[in-house]
């Protein structure tokens, strides 16, 4: 890499680090720990399980068939972040930098990219394609657990930023697909 391409690379993952820094002030207040890390296990599958279940109660058979075609992107999501997870071996902020405060414990060792947003992210576009209605609530909460990465200090920016676009990108496909 030409020198130049490693100043850009040196100062992308100062950005990456200053940003983390900055969204994990956050869980130095109690008040915001508490309400990240209840959005942070809602985002863990909670919220989107419970969707996934309402949706058939509250909708019949168009209801049962954004839950399926939720519960695929799912399984997909699944497979794609473990798979790289395993191959990037990106350790969470925390780890390397003393200064960044963990408000809750990680569901696994790894940080690149973030899961929840992935899900997220797919789970909204999948569901608002369905069910625009839904807009008001998936896509505030969906900023709320991208954000909740950061705070408890689980995360980088770029990690979310990936896992946004990979969940974006799996649920585009899965238009195309399904």
């Amino acid at each position: 890499m030409a020198l130049g391409g490693e100043r850009l690379w040196r100062r992308a993952g100062e950005l990456d680090l200053s940003l983390c820094l900055l969204f994990n002030r956050g869980v130095r207040r109690s008040a915001i720990q508490r309400l990240f890390t209840v959005i942070s296990r809602l985002g863990n599958g909670v919220l989107w399980y419970a969707l996934m279940a309402a949706l058939p109660l509250s909708h019949g058979a168009a209801g049962l068939i954004s839950a399926l075609h939720m519960a695929a992107v799912g399984v997909v999501g699944v497979l794609l972040y473990r798979l790289m997870k395993t191959r990037f071996n990106r350790e969470r902020p925390f780890v390397h930098h003393p200064q960044i405060r963990l408000g809750t414990m990680p569901l696994d060792r790894f940080s690149f990219p973030s899961g929840h947003t992935l899900h997220a992210v797919a789970f909204t576009w999948v569901a608002l394609h369905h069910h625009p209605s839904l807009a008001l609530v998936l896509i505030p909460f969906t900023l709320l657990v991208a954000t909740s990465r950061m705070v408890l200090g689980l995360h980088y920016p770029s990690d979310v930023v990936t896992g946004a676009l990979v969940g974006a990108a799996l649920a585009a496909g899965s238009f195309f697909f399904l």
